[in-house]
C-alpha cells in the first residue's frame, strides 16, 4: 500500500454484514453506543418504525425486542444519545403530518418511554416539525429550526421555515425536566431545515456549529454559538468552503468536522430536466475546528464518465484488497462516528434524480481517519503446561492486531515439597494472584446477538491462582506449593474460563433476568505475603537469585512477535525469533539488539513469518504480553503489558461455564468441571469477597471467605452471605460481587475461576445505606 496522504479519503465498504438487514431508506437517523450503531426511522415506501442495531465489530445486524411506549415510525426527526439512553424528537409521521413528541429509549433494556417535559415559561413548547437539528451538550439538548406545516387542512402542506431555538434540560438518569427559550445575543442563523448541527467541547467553553440547510435554496454558511456566553457569531474561515447543500451529514471526530453527501446545485456541465436543478454528491469535506480551515477530500461535481466509473467502484474493495472507491452520491443517509471511523448507511441514491423514483442505497461504508488507539492490556483466557490462550478487546479502528511476547527471567530450581496443613478454616481470608481476562475465543464474529452495552461486551471470568495457605487461608497449602514447584515468592498466573451472557438480545433469544454476566475482575489483584511482593502489569517483576521477585527492567529486554491476527485471541504455544540482520524493538523503540521487524509505520499486509525460527513456551515460565492495532494509517501504540505464567503439569484447571441464577432469597451458582482435570476431581471450593472491617489493613486486596466445599458442581449462596459481600468498583460503571471457584484433584487445588456478578449501580447507590443487595444484572434490570 502506498503512503497515505492528507488528501486520500480512506473509504472501505463492508461486504460481509449478516443478520436482520434493514430495508433501504432515507431520512433515518443513527447514533453510536461504543461499537454499536442504533438506527431508527426513515422512509422508503412507508415510514419505518423498527429499531435496528449494527455491531461494527462482528458486522451483524439485529432487531432488539423493544417494549414500553413504542413511538410511531418517523423520518427527518431529532435523534441524540446520552450514555445508553437515546432521545427522539419530532419528525414526519406521514405526508404533511409532523410530530413534536419526545421519546426516550433506554438501550440497556430496550425500553421506550414517552416524556412530557414542562413547556417554557411564557411561551409555547416547540411546534411539530421535520428537518430540525437536535444536539446534545452535557445534560442539555438544543433544538434549532426545521420545517413546519401551517396548513389547517390535514391533507394540505404549507411549509414554513423556522429559526426558533430551544433548550431541553435532561434529568440525570432518565427523563427530561423542561423546555426553555434561552436568551442569545448576536444575529443568529436564518430560518432553515435539513441543516446539520454539531457540538464541540474543547478546552474553552463548549460550542455549537450549524452548517448549511435549505431555505428555498441551499445554504453553505457556518454559524457558531458559544454556549457559555450564548453569543452567535460567524467564524472567520480559511480555505474554499463546500458548495451549498442540504440533507447532508456532519460528524465530529477529534478536532475535525466531516461533512458528507447531500443535495447540491447541479453543475453547469450537467443538463438536468427543468425540474432537476439539484443533484446528490458523494463529496467529503473536512473542517479543522482548531484553525477553522476547510479542506476538500473529493470533488462535488462529476462527469458522466466519472459517474459510470463511480457506479462500478461503489462495489468497493473485494476481500482483503486495498481501499478502493467511495460511497455513491446520496442524500438523507445516516452517519455515526465509532471511534475514529465514520460509518455511512443507506440514503437516497444520488444517481436517480426523480423524486418519484424512490431508489435508496443499502450499503455500509466507513471512513478511516486515524491510526488505532491504545488497546487495553492483553487478557488471559486459559493457561496450560504448554500454552497461554490470550485475548484482547477490539479496537474500533483496527484491521488486525500485532501480538508480542517477552519472556520473564526463568524461575529458579524448585524447593523440595514442604508439609503443610491440609485444611483451612471457613471464613478465613484468601488472597489470589489475579490476572485479567478477555473475550471468548472465536466469539468476535458472533457477538452482535449478545453484545452488552458495557462494550467491553462479552467480558469473561478472571481466574486467579490459589496459593499456599497463609495464616489459615484456603486449604491445601502444601499441594499449592508443589503446584508451583515450592518456589518462594513466585507469583503465578493461572487459567481462566469465559462466561458471557447477553444484555443486548437478538431475535429468538430468551430473556432471563435471573441469569447474569459472569465477567472479569478488572482489578490487578495480586498475591501478597512477606515473601511474595505485589506485582502489576505496569511494573513487571523478575526473580532474584533467592527466588524473590524484584523489579525487572523490561526496557532492556527483547519483544518477540507471536503473529498478526484478525481475530481477538491467540493460543500461544511459541513465538517467532528474529531473522538475521534485523533490528529489535525494545518497548516500542528500536535498539541494536535483535527482534522481528514486523512493526511498520504503514501496514502493507500480513507479515510473512515463514522460515522464522520458533521458540516454544516453557512450563512454569512467566511471559509478558502486549498488543497493538493496525490499519491503513499504520500501527497504533502498544497496550500496557500483562504478565501470565504457563502452568505446571499435574494440577487441575479452573472450573468453567459458570451460571448464576437469582432467586428471591438466595443465589444459585453452577459450573462445569475443568476441561483439563489432570486426574479425578475430589472436591470444589467456592469463595466470596466480603467487606473488610475497619481494623483490617487497606492493602488493596479483597478479603475472601469460603462459603462452599464439596463434590457437587453447584451451590446456593444465601442472603446472609450476600449482605456482607464486598462490591468491587474496579471496572468503571460495572460494580460487581466477586466469587472464586477452584477444583482439587489428587495433587491439590488448581487455579480458581474468578467471576464478577454485575450489579445495578443506580440501585446500589440508592440502597447503600441499608446494605441491601444490588440488582443481578444492570443491563436487564427493570425500573
Amino acid at each position: 500500500m502506498s503512503a497515505v496522504t492528507d488528501n486520500d479519503p480512506l473509504w472501505r465498504k463492508v461486504h460481509s454484514s449478516t443478520g436482520v438487514l434493514p430495508r433501504s431508506r432515507h431520512g433515518h437517523r443513527a447514533v453510536a453506543i461504543r461499537e454499536l450503531i442504533i438506527v431508527f426511522g426513515g422512509g422508503n415506501e412507508g415510514i419505518a418504525k423498527d429499531v435496528h442495531v449494527y455491531n461494527t465489530v462482528s458486522r451483524q445486524w439485529f432487531l432488539p425486542a423493544v417494549r414500553g411506549d413504542i413511538p410511531p415510525g418517523c423520518a427527518s426527526h431529532g435523534f441524540v444519545c446520552d450514555g445508553t439512553r437515546i432521545l427522539v424528537f419530532g419528525g414526519m409521521l406521514e405526508y404533511g403530518k409532523y410530530s413534536n413528541s419526545l421519546y426516550e429509549l433506554q438501550a440497556s433494556r430496550w425500553l421506550w418511554k414517552k416524556l412530557k417535559p414542562r413547556p417554557p415559561r411564557n411561551a409555547l413548547p416547540p411546534c411539530p416539525r421535520i428537518g430540525h437539528s437536535f444536539t446534545l451538550v452535557g445534560n442539555k439538548c438544543y433544538l434549532f429550526g426545521g420545517l413546519s406545516n401551517d396548513s389547517e387542512d390535514p391533507n394540505g402542506n404549507i411549509p414554513r421555515y423556522m429559526d426558533d431555538f430551544y433548550e431541553l434540560e435532561l434529568q440525570s438518569m432518565s427523563g427530561a425536566r423542561g423546555w426553555t427559550l434561552p436568551e442569545t445575543r448576536g444575529s443568529g442563523p436564518s430560518a432553515r431545515e435539513s441543516h446539520t448541527s454539531v457540538a464541540v467541547a474543547g478546552p474553552g467553553s463548549p460550542k455549537l456549529y450549524i452548517f448549511g440547510g435549505m431555505q428555498g435554496h441551499r445554504l453553505n454558511d457556518l454559524w457558531q454559538l458559544d454556549l457559555d456566553s450564548m453569543v452567535w457569531s460567524v467564524p472567520k474561515m480559511k480555505g474554499i468552503p463546500p458548495q451549498p447543500r442540504s440533507i447532508h451529514s456532519a460528524n465530529v471526530i477529534g478536532n475535525k468536522m466531516y461533512v458528507f453527501g447531500g443535495w447540491i446545485p447541479a453543475p453547469r456541465t450537467h443538463k438536468p430536466s427543468s425540474s432537476e436543478q439539484w443533484i446528490c454528491t458523494n463529496s467529503l469535506w473536512v473542517l479543522n475546528l482548531n484553525t477553522m480551515t476547510w479542506q476538500s477530500l473529493g470533488p462535488d461535481e462529476q462527469s458522466e464518465e466519472e459517474v459510470q466509473s463511480q457506479l462500478q467502484l461503489s462495489q468497493g474493495p473485494q476481500g482483503d484488497g486495498p481501499y478502493l472507491g467511495r460511497p455513491r452520491a446520496r442524500a438523507g443517509h445516516c452517519t455515526a462516528a465509532v471511534g475514529s471511523r465514520l460509518y455511512v448507511w443507506s440514503g437516497r441514491d444520488g444517481y436517480r434524480k426523480s423524486w418519484n423514483y424512490q431508489v435508496c442505497c443499502r450499503d455500509i461504508w466507513y471512513l478511516e481517519t486515524d491510526r488505532p488507539t491504545v488497546p487495553e492490556a492483553v487478557l488471559l483466557v486459559k493457561s496450560t503446561d504448554c500454552m497461554l490462550h490470550v485475548a484482547w478487546r477490539p479496537l474500533l479502528a483496527a484491521e488486525r492486531y500485532l501480538l508480542q511476547i517477552q519472556p520473564v527471567a526463568p524461575p529458579p530450581s524448585p524447593d523440595p515439597p514442604v508439609a503443610a496443613p491440609d485444611d483451612a478454616h471457613d471464613g478465613s481470608r484468601s488472597n489470589a494472584a489475579g490476572v485479567q481476562s478477555s473475550l471468548p475465543a472465536g466469539e468476535d464474529e458472533k457477538s452482535s446477538k449478545r453484545t452488552a452495552l458495557d462494550v467491553s461486551s462479552g467480558t469473561q471470568g478472571e481466574a486467579a491462582n490459589e496459593r499456599r495457605a497463609r495464616g489459615g487461608a484456603q486449604g491445601e497449602a502444601a499441594n499449592e506449593r508443589r503446584a508451583r514447584g515450592g518456589t518462594h515468592g513466585e507469583a503465578t498466573r493461572a487459567p481462566l474460563r469465559t462466561h458471557w451472557l447477553p444484555s443486548f438480545r437478538a431475535p429468538g433469544q430468551q430473556r432471563n433476568t435471573s441469569q447474569t454476566s459472569a465477567q472479569e475482575d478488572g482489578s490487578k489483584a495480586q498475591s501478597k505475603s512477606e515473601k511474595e511482593p505485589t506485582t502489576t502489569a505496569d511494573a513487571p517483576m523478575e526473580l532474584d537469585s533467592g527466588g524473590n521477585q524484584v523489579p525487572g527492567k523490561p526496557d532492556d529486554m527483547a519483544w518477540f512477535d507471536c503473529g498478526m491476527f484478525k481475530t481477538l485471541f491467540s493460543e500461544v504455544t511459541c513465538y517467532y525469533l528474529p531473522p538475521e540482520n534485523d533490528q529489535m524493538i525494545v518497548s516500542g523503540r528500536p535498539s541494536n539488539a535483535k527482534e522481528p521487524s514486523s512493526v511498520h509505520k504503514k501496514l502493507p499486509g500480513l507479515v510473512d513469518y515463514e522460515g522464522r525460527g520458533k521458540q516454544q513456551l516453557v512450563p512454569g515460565q512467566a511471559y509478558r504480553f502486549r498488543v497493538a492495532g493496525m490499519n491503513c494509517f499504520g500501527q497504533g501504540d502498544f497496550s500496557p503489558t500483562s504478565e501470565f505464567k504457563v502452568c505446571q503439569p499435574g494440577f487441575p484447571g479452573a472450573p468453567s461455564a459458570v451460571k448464576i441464577t437469582k432467586a428471591n432469597d438466595s443465589v444459585h451458582i453452577a459450573w462445569e468441571p475443568p476441561p483439563s482435570p489432570s486426574g479425578r476431581i475430589v472436591e470444589y471450593s467456592m469463595y466470596l469477597a466480603v467487606r473488610k472491617s475497619r481494623s483490617s489493613s487497606s492493602d488493596g486486596q479483597m478479603a475472601f471467605i469460603r462459603i462452599y466445599r464439596g463434590t457437587k458442581t453447584s451451590c446456593t449462596v444465601t442472603n446472609t452471605h450476600l449482605d456482607n459481600a464486598h462490591v468491587d468498583y474496579s471496572a468503571p460503571n460495572r460494580p460487581a460481587v466477586v466469587f472464586r471457584i477452584a477444583a482439587k484433584n489428587e495433587q491439590g487445588y488448581g487455579p480458581a475461576t474468578q467471576i464478577r456478578w454485575i450489579q445495578d449501580s443506580k440501585k446500589l447507590r440508592s440502597r447503600a445505606d441499608s446494605h441491601t443487595e444490588g440488582d443481578p444484572d444492570a443491563a436487564d434490570s427493570s425500573s
